[in-house]
């Protein structure tokens, strides 16, 4: 049995040891220990696997706020049953984040409501409960912060915040449009980016039509050049989930839904 001054004692040390969890499930544990007659090996693995567990659970907890998302949805929540299209085999291989080892790409490209940003957002989950640094924006979002740190001469400064995480999140690319000087500072990001983090895009153009979308031909087709070399493109052909009710209602027809 272990003694009050014991208990005090070991509390103490998981203190100092910052093994915060331990100390504060130690009474519990000891007593558990005792009425199963545990070993000691098995008395300190259960200690020190619940410690992992809740370091790595507060990690990724913190990981998931620095990553900016504007929500939180997990691979597993996708509804891969309406959107037929989507190549569930692919999904799974991406769901291993090998893409990120592998310094890859993933493009996610469809109409709007089809779920492209729940998917960027559940690979980004995945990657950061294996340990990456993710973060998480929209094109016009990254467009308007790199314009206002170079008007203010820290645009190299601003670079680097997008460059540093393994994994970063670039959201609807097409959805509104670009002038040449917001093409040439998303061109210099991709630049910096390529061969050394990977990119998750999701757009709702095709890649035919990103000329148009960043008001340059000759930009976009050296930011698809840079992309596309080491690039995943994951299309999907659906209707939109926000307007799956009003579908069955019969009220719109899919392909009014996903226009």
């Amino acid at each position: 049995m272990t003694t009050p001054a014991q208990l005090e004692r070991l509390q103490e040390h998981c203190q100092r040891l910052r093994l915060f969890k331990s100390r504060e499930r130690l009474e519990a544990l000891l007593q558990d220990a005792t009425a199963q007659e545990a070993t000691y090996g098995d008395f300190l693995e259960g200690v020190l696997a619940e410690e992992v567990s809740a370091k790595t659970a507060k990690h990724v907890t913190m990981r998931t706020h620095l990553a900016r998302f504007p929500f939180v949805k997990t691979l597993e929540s996708f509804d891969v049953g309406y959107q037929p299209s989507l190549d569930q085999k692919q999904l799974q291989t991406l769901a291993t984040c090998r893409f990120l080892e592998a310094g890859e790409n993933v493009i996610l490209l469809g109409p709007p409501g089809v779920g492209k940003t729940h998917l960027a957002v559940g690979l980004g989950l995945k990657a950061i409960q294996l340990g990456y640094r993710v973060l998480f924006t929209t094109a016009a979002a990254l467009i308007a912060t790199l314009s206002k740190a170079q008007s203010e001469n820290r645009l190299e400064e601003k670079l680097k915040v997008y460059t540093v995480p393994r994994l970063l999140i670039l959201d609807e690319i097409g959805y509104l449009p670009i002038d040449r000087h917001g093409a040439n500072l998303f061109f210099q990001l991709v630049s910096r980016r390529y061969e050394r983090g990977p990119v998750i895009l999701t757009s709702n153009q095709s890649f035919a039509n990103w000329g148009e979308v960043f008001g340059d031909r000759v930009i976009a087709t050296a930011i698809l050049d840079r992309l596309l070399h080491h690039g995943i493109t994951v299309t999907i052909r659906g209707d939109s989930y926000r307007l799956k009710e009003k579908i069955k209602a019969g009220l719109l027809k899919g392909a009014e839904a996903s226009a």
